[in-house]
């Protein structure tokens, strides 16, 4: 589980639990066996963070460019990358100068996994009100990766967000949209490009060799055969005839409500949920602390723990780094070929 090069996160919110599940993890990177990263931030902000929570951590303030000595005292202190000016932001203060600075770790992560000094990027959650008081205007943090990316050179691409955990996957096909808007967003084509990406993911980051993906029905009872809404019928059945047309193993439409107990979940390898909540109620139930943020269709494997920024918690010791730590070791697993 030993990637060729080490991981990199970049901070999220510097006045939310980012720092402190990096400090944590950090703290116990024996015990869990994890892998070098480095961090993009602030090597003051973390430092006050330390104080805030009497964590006694080293660090190893460098510049991506030189990111290979600062790995190398790795076992004795945590490299920092320092992305703005030494700000000292404290839990809990959001501040303009932290939204940029979240921001700025995210673009120099971007740029460290695409010019090879990293092998996957694990982001740290991002504050996105604090972020729109900037001017982000970006859906969220999985589409700006892309803009990122193609900002440094790579090719277009369509990012496509899974929850995953080691044994059960789930992909929303519309994000971050209201649920009113739903049934006009989702498109035959819309559901079989979501598709393609993630049994390609699968198969050539995750290794299974020959996906098999589940399609929930928009309506209750996948549309009761048109008597409950006509979308499972018209829109979401003609796209998995042409998935499985292309050779993809696509099922479905399935009702939703049968689709996600521990008997249902063998027989696939991905559910496509065709709403935010449909797919994530269900994963976020059943594995809360363990669930993984998976972006696919990257020209770059990215990870992230599957909640906020808990800025009511920041700074109390309170932070569960579960996740976190399922983040580092999925990424640094597909980062060496190793995920299955």
């Amino acid at each position: 589980m030993q990637p060729a090069q080490p991981l990199a996160v970049s901070i999220g919110e510097p006045a939310g639990l980012g720092p402190e599940l990096i400090l944590k993890t950090w703290s116990d990177r024996t015990q869990e066996g994890l892998p070098p990263f480095f961090v993009l931030g602030d090597v003051s902000t973390l430092s006050a963070h330390a104080d805030a929570l009497d964590l006694d951590v080293s660090f190893a303030p460098t510049e991506v460019e030189d990111i290979d000595k600062a790995i190398a005292a790795f076992e004795d202190a945590l490299p920092v990358a320092q992305v703005s000016p030494l700000l000292g932001i404290k839990p809990r203060e959001l501040t303009t100068e932290g939204a940029r600075l979240a921001i700025a770790a995210i673009d120099a992560g971007v740029a460290a996994v695409i010019s090879g000094k990293a092998s996957a990027l694990v982001t740290s959650p991002i504050h996105k009100a604090n972020l729109l008081e900037i001017g982000f205007s970006h859906p969220g943090h999985t589409e700006y990766l892309a803009v990122c990316a193609e900002r440094e050179g790579a090719p277009p691409s369509f990012p496509v967000m899974m929850i995953a955990t080691e044994t059960f996957r789930v992909v929303p096909v519309t994000v971050h949209i209201p649920l009113s808007a739903v049934p006009a967003a989702l498109t035959k084509e819309l559901i079989e490009h979501t598709a393609m990406i993630v049994a390609a993911d699968l198969k050539n980051r995750f290794g299974i060799a020959a996906p098999r993906l589940a399609l929930c029905g928009l309506n209750p009872h996948a549309g009761e055969a048109g008597h409950l809404g006509r979308e499972d019928d018209t829109i979401i059945l003609p796209a998995i005839e042409a998935l499985n047309a292309a050779g993809i193993a696509a099922t479905g439409p399935h009702p939703a409500d049968t689709l996600f107990h521990e008997t249902a979940r063998v027989r696939y390898d991905a559910a496509l949920a065709m709403y935010h909540d449909q797919a994530l109620i269900p994963i976020k139930t059943i594995a809360f602390d363990e669930a993984v943020n998976v972006t696919l269709g990257l020209p770059f494997i990215r990870t992230s723990p599957d909640h906020g920024t808990g800025l009511d918690i920041a700074g109390t010791g309170a932070a569960r780094t579960t996740s976190f730590i399922a983040a580092l070791k999925m990424a640094a697993k597909l980062a060496s070929g190793h995920a299955a």
